[in-house]
């Protein structure tokens, strides 16, 4: 049995979806730090406990150094004094728009210092900040908005008329005095479309306090005071969730409002970072960037690159080890919904290349089809579950995939000997060609392998004669033939799983965050497109 990534508060927010759920995270008004659980929490977790408020934290690093930066965005930048005063004055603004202890409130906005302000004033109040992203479309806030049932929306202006605030609110008016210490029920809601595209809210099932979130920021080598560099997009649950615990740790945290792989060395250099995130995307943009620029850079301050969220390419792995040192480069896999998780040092990485480690907090089995645990080597779905049962999150506006008290993010894998794990790809996304099996990871990490590639996607597309045949849209930097790709390929997987079908694009594939939706991108080429043949 694995250690528990943190300490046992997971229970605070009940066991509930949908509407009920919305309710019973707004039940409890007055919860202070004082520990008092709400009148949701079982029973058994009645037992007082230490709770002390986020906000009680970030006031202490201010009051220790009031001048060290806290946030910047290559815009503006705030000390540890002045968020503290801002927050504070908005957190005002927020409670004056109905906001309370358990209220959601939805963040739609570009990456930057207002977009940390406005989570750090809704744990100010107990609420629960719920990030989406500021590009979306009024069709789909309008979805987003109809599930969360959000108290207040920041940024984009939903058409339901329901409260709302200009990212840009002026809150001078506001007071900035201090305010009670709340705990809230929840510390973040991220949202997802998942493989489906339909939004979900992944409320944690870990309340706002110090003593539930700052281990986790230890287990991820984000210690105390250091400078952290935010690459990708705040709406992502990854990125949301490191800058919040770099910032609760004391870091500078960096925001960049749109990658560039030479700003970010840039960035690193200038702000002395100590601790990285980046995306296997990224990773290979930093790595194609011209050999001068690389030596150049000043990589001296880090102390951690971690990179979570996709596949990594074992080439832009192994470059990155060489670049950085195998010592300072850890892989996390995990889901929001945090049930469990992997990670591999650089180190084991190289002696198992491919793998994302040993199982680190909760539980996780391989079974088949039919819930069977399969043995080492054999690839099946991977379930997870918390060490101590615990509910590590809550849906709303979806249902887990649940069997036996175990559950499924719709991941594809195996173990080896030793209990190291091997990602395949998504349940869902597995192609089945007359008969076979054919996970696009696998696929896309040969192509990965191809100098000329930038990013990649690939996805089943039906055939009358074997069912479903493999489809490949491939971004590159430089001109290259279908047959030339092939070839490539023709050494590195077995022919059933060469793609019947190449298309090329002259966009990214993937987002900043190394996510793509294969379900779209099936959609779009249904029925099938005038393409052209990987032959042609």
């Amino acid at each position: 049995m694995q250690p528990h990534f943190v300490d046992g508060s997971a229970a605070s927010v009940p066991e509930r979806s949908g509407v009920a759920l919305r309710d019973a995270l707004r039940e409890g008004d007055g919860h202070d730090g004082g520990g008092a659980p709400g009148p949701d929490v079982p029973p058994a977790d009645r037992a007082p406990r230490v709770s002390t408020a986020l906000a009680a934290g970030l006031r202490a690093s201010a009051a220790a150094a009031p001048d060290a930066p806290a946030v910047s965005d290559g815009e503006e930048r705030v000390t540890r004094a002045e968020l503290e005063d801002r927050t504070n004055r908005l957190a005002r603004a927020f409670a004056a728009r109905g906001v309370r202890r358990g209220s959601l409130v939805s963040i739609a906005l570009p990456n930057g210092v207002r977009h940390i302000e406005a989570s750090v004033a809704a744990w100010k109040l107990g609420a629960v900040p719920q990030p989406v992203s500021h590009r979306l479309p009024p069709g789909e806030l309008d979805a987003l908005v109809a599930v969360a049932d959000p108290a207040l929306v920041v940024g984009l202006e939903p058409r339901d008329r329901r409260p709302w605030l200009p990212g840009d609110h002026d809150t001078s008016g506001e007071s900035a005095a201090p305010l009670p210490d709340v705990v809230g029920p929840s510390w973040k809601a991220p949202t997802s479309g998942g493989s489906t595209g339909r939004p979900k809210i992944i409320v944690s099932g870990y309340e706002a306090s110090l003593e539930a979130v700052v281990p986790r920021a230890d287990s991820l080598r984000i210690d105390r005071d250091g400078v952290m560099l935010c690459t990708a997009p705040l709406y992502h649950n990854a990125p949301y969730m490191f800058s919040l615990l770099a910032l609760l740790q004391g870091h500078h945290v960096v925001l960049m409002r749109r990658f560039d792989a030479e700003r970010a060395l840039h960035l690193i250099a200038e702000h002395g970072v100590t601790w990285l995130y980046v995306v296997p995307t990224m990773m290979g943009r930093m790595l194609r960037l011209p050999e001068n620029v690389r030596r150049a850079a000043d990589l001296t301050s880090l102390r951690t690159v971690l990179h979570v969220g996709a596949p990594c390419p074992p080439h832009v792995k192994r470059g990155w080890l060489d670049w950085c040192g195998p010592e300072r480069v850890l892989e996390l896999y995990s889901g929001t919904e945090a049930q469990a998780n992997s990670m591999i040092t650089g180190a084991e990485w190289l002696a198992r290349p491919g793998s994302v480690g040993q199982v680190k907090a909760g539980r996780m089995k391989v079974c088949d089809a039919e819930g069977r645990e399969l043995p080492p080597g054999e690839i099946g779905e991977i379930w997870m579950r918390p060490v101590d049962d615990r509910r590590t999150y809550h849906y709303i506006g979806a249902e887990p995939r649940e069997r036996d008290g175990w559950e499924s993010l719709g991941d594809m894998g195996h173990f080896d000997a030793d209990g190291y794990l091997y990602l395949a790809d998504r349940r869902t996304d597995m192609i089945l060609v007359g008969g076979a099996n054919v996970y696009p990871a696998e696929v896309e990490a040969a192509l990965y392998e191809h100098p000329a590639v930038l990013t990649c996607a690939v996805i089943g597309l039906p055939d009358e004669d074997y069912g479903n045949v493999v489809h490949a849209i491939v971004q590159t930097g430089v001109p290259v033939a279908a047959a030339g790709l092939l070839a490539h390929l023709g050494g590195r997987l077995a022919p059933y799983k060469i793609p019947r079908t190449i298309e090329f694009t002259d966009e990214a594939v993937r987002d900043d965050a190394g996510k793509v939706r294969r379900s779209a991108l099936r959609a779009a080429r249904l029925p099938t497109p005038g393409r052209a043949a990987a032959g042609d």
